[in-house]
């Protein structure tokens, strides 16, 4: 996965910048987030730091980011030689990154749907527990397990579709495919219920846990207007969670 990766790490940089990351990821992540003010951050799956420089530009004291990805990380720090905001980034596989700080948020966009196993997910999600202080939060946009497969492709038009070559069942393989710029990548995603999701979560000690659908901003209705994204909020592609220590 991680060769893989860093040979993406351009395009999926550049898919950041479709409609549905702009008028609907970002802006349903930072309704969850609320006021970064004086806040510490740990990024998981970083990426090139999109979001780990929004964090910072919007008030929060610390922010580490952490990607399994070299590249990724390398166009992170490119970015932070050019911009610099004091972002730290380190090149770590989450289930082996241990306790690296007590901080107030612990956030991933897009980390927990990587979990092929119950065990793996546990493993994350103990990592994430770990890092937080007493009274933090975890805060995640991820894959929606619960889309019907019959709705994957609906979402051609918004960059990027998913498929499946066998039944969902725990560790089947979900594949993203985006399309931007006349050019395509695809990805591997992996099934765990929510059920699962959630049980892991209480396990490990999180508590108060919310799931949140997609949201559109003003921005984009007034864009694309509101059909536009009909399709999009119906088929539920992804999802918001919190939790608290």
């Amino acid at each position: 996965m991680v060769q893989y990766y860093d040979s993406i790490a351009q395009e999926y940089k550049k898919s950041k910048e479709l409609p549905i990351r702009l008028y609907i990821e970002t802006y349903t992540y930072f309704n969850m987030l609320g006021d970064l003010t004086e806040k510490s951050v740990l990024d998981l799956a970083c990426g090139e730091g999109w979001y780990s420089r929004q964090f910072k530009e919007k008030g929060a004291s610390l922010v580490v980011g952490v990607d399994i990805s070299e590249k990724m990380v390398e166009l992170a720090r490119k970015q932070e030689s050019k911009q610099k905001l004091d972002i730290q980034y380190i090149v770590a596989d989450v289930l082996e990154l241990g306790k690296i700080g007590d901080f107030d948020l612990v956030v991933a966009s897009y980390l927990l749907n990587y979990a092929q196993t119950k065990t793996q997910l546990l493993k994350m999600s103990q990592t994430i527990f770990n890092n937080l202080k007493i009274g933090g939060r975890f805060v995640t946009l991820n894959n929606n397990s619960e889309q019907p497969p019959s709705s994957y492709l609906k979402t051609e038009k918004y960059g990027f579709i998913k498929t499946i070559s066998q039944p969902l069942q725990p560790g089947t393989a979900i594949k993203y495919t985006f399309f931007v710029d006349g050019q395509e990548f695809s990805f591997d995603n992996y099934y765990i219920s929510q059920d699962t999701h959630q049980k892991v979560f209480a396990d490990v000690g999180f508590k108060n846990i919310r799931w949140q659908k997609p949201l559109v901003s003003a921005e984009g209705i007034a864009e694309f207007g509101q059909e536009f994204w009909q399709d999009f909020l119906e088929c539920i592609p992804l999802i918001g969670i919190e939790c608290w220590k």
